[in-house]
């Protein structure tokens, strides 16, 4: 039994170790992130399903989307890889505009698409770190229709703007099929419950086309300087 003890104390004394060299690693993707991403300018973010494939509606419509943010003067900011996210680079590359790829090392689905500027393409192996880049250096998230990690970028803007950690910012939903569900869930379990405000949901808007998200985020920016959140 004390050895077992004795074994077990030694291998989590082996990973602490490990743990406290990893700071210098997470340290230098935050350096090189800040320097890049500073910059860029302002730019708007497009999250959504890795696994939506060219000429599908939300596809195509992404496509759109970033095409006019771009030619409103909003870089386009995505996570990089296939699906939504190169529909997003994909508009902006349209455009002219400036398109970036936060990238993360994953074991499926990822992989760089070829509308990232080469320049702008920034790989990552913390989720965190890559998180706290598209919350810094966003103007705006926009949000198609995806699974858990589309869900994850929403709700972690919605709880920092909603505890006053980073200035307020447009987040549009995109699809009033595939999140009006959701959003009826919040509002008849969670508010009603009294487990969010009323106020809190006007963080979040839903529409389901190109124009609608431009207007948004531009009528947001008649009022409020542009420029990094924290």
């Amino acid at each position: 039994m004390q050895m077992r003890k004795e074994q077990h104390h030694k291998g989590w004394n082996e990973i602490k170790t490990n743990d406290s060299w990893a700071l210098f690693k997470i340290m230098g993707e935050f350096v090189n992130g800040f320097e890049k991403m500073s910059a860029i300018g302002p730019c708007v973010s497009i999250f959504g399903s890795a696994r939506t494939r060219t000429g599908q509606k939300y596809y195509d419509l992404a496509v759109r989307i970033a095409k006019g943010l771009s030619e409103a003067g909003y870089g386009i900011i995505t996570g990089g890889g296939p699906g939504i996210m190169e529909a997003g680079n994909k508009g902006a590359n349209l455009a002219g505009g400036t398109s970036v790829g936060l990238n993360i090392d994953l074991p499926f689905e990822q992989h760089d698409n070829p509308y990232i500027d080469p320049d702008k393409s920034l790989d990552f192996d913390y989720f965190f770190v890559r998180k706290v880049m598209f919350v810094k250096y966003s103007q705006g998230f926009v949000v198609m229709p995806g699974g858990f990690g589309t869900l994850d970028e929403l709700f972690e803007a919605i709880t920092l703007i909603q505890t006053n950690k980073i200035q307020r910012f447009p987040i549009v939903l995109v699809g009033t099929t595939f999140w009006s569900g959701l959003m009826e869930w919040i509002r008849s379990t969670m508010l009603s419950e009294g487990n969010i405000s009323e106020g809190d949901l006007d963080l979040i808007k839903i529409v389901d086309t190109e124009q609608e998200v431009v207007d948004i985020i531009d009528a947001f920016y008649k009022g409020n300087t542009l420029s990094p959140n924290f």
